[in-house]
């Protein structure tokens, strides 16, 4: 079993790289099932339902979502109905949505569970350790495949480690850089985090030039995306489906061609 594991959709621009990218992707890795972080994929902040549909016409399966879930109001118009979508099981308001969907993936019940961080975030009702012990008693699942989308790194090396050989996957999310520490730990595949999709040229997705004034001056700045050319990133994970153990993980990570170049303004 193949599964591809796509990093943070930020705004348009990474919408484009998944449109891009992911048919080739699949085909090339003859991939299972497809799972992406889409907390920044309308403008940056949350999700509208028009993306949600869009991202799944992409060719994504299911969708997971980080801190800036409630980001758009719009969310709550459709997410009663959004069966692809998995928002942070831990995070404020709980009662909205659900943080575990179970799919069925070449005949084995598939449970994707988004959970947030607790350290440096916010709205987080309880730990996502407690959050995901509570998990595995009460559901049903022959796989869990966990997105951790949290700040710290060492929280979410911490849970991948106090979680292996009982999940299949813990994925990172949320910090934009994809980390080089994919691996094997007692059966589970990790990494620290998948990265992201969106403008190549930027920071974290967001606009160079706004950033550095924000942090070079007392000057407020809009919450501009970035645009020009994008980078997708993500990890490829293969399970034995007779013994159910993670017995692969490769990252993924495609640049724009060409030298980059870049003038800051001044």
């Amino acid at each position: 079993m193949k599964i591809l594991f796509i990093g943070d959709i930020v705004g348009s621009v990474g919408r484009e790289m998944v449109q891009s990218h992911l048919p080739l992707l699949k085909s090339q890795y003859d991939i299972d099932f497809v799972i992406a972080n889409a907390e920044n994929a309308a403008h940056g902040k949350g999700i509208t339902r028009r993306i949600y549909h869009q991202l799944l016409s992409f060719g994504i399966d299911a969708m997971t979502m980080g801190n800036h879930t409630f980001a758009k109001s719009d969310l709550f118009n459709f997410i009663d109905e959004a069966d692809r979508l998995i928002r942070p099981m831990n995070l404020e308001p709980v009662d909205a949505g659900t943080g575990v969907r179970i799919f069925q993936i070449k005949g084995l019940r598939a449970a994707i569970v988004n959970l947030c961080g607790e350290v440096f975030m916010h709205d987080i009702a309880e730990s996502p350790f407690q959050c995901m012990e509570r998990i595995l008693r009460t559901t049903q699942a022959d796989l869990f495949f966990v997105d951790l989308h949290g700040e710290a790194t060492s929280e979410k090396i911490a849970f991948a480690y106090a979680f292996s050989n009982r999940v299949q996957v813990v994925v990172g999310t949320h910090t934009h850089v994809q980390t080089a520490d994919e691996r094997i730990v007692n059966h589970t595949a990790a990494i620290t985090d998948l990265g992201m999709c969106g403008a190549y040229t930027s920071v974290l997705g967001r606009d160079v030039n706004e950033i550095v004034t924000r942090f070079t001056t007392d000057q407020k700045t809009r919450y501009t995306i970035a645009e020009g050319p994008g980078i997708f990133c993500g990890a490829l994970v293969e399970i034995d489906e007779e013994s159910r153990r993670a017995t692969h993980i490769e990252r993924i990570q495609i640049r724009p061609q060409g030298e980059e170049i870049f003038v800051l303004k001044k």
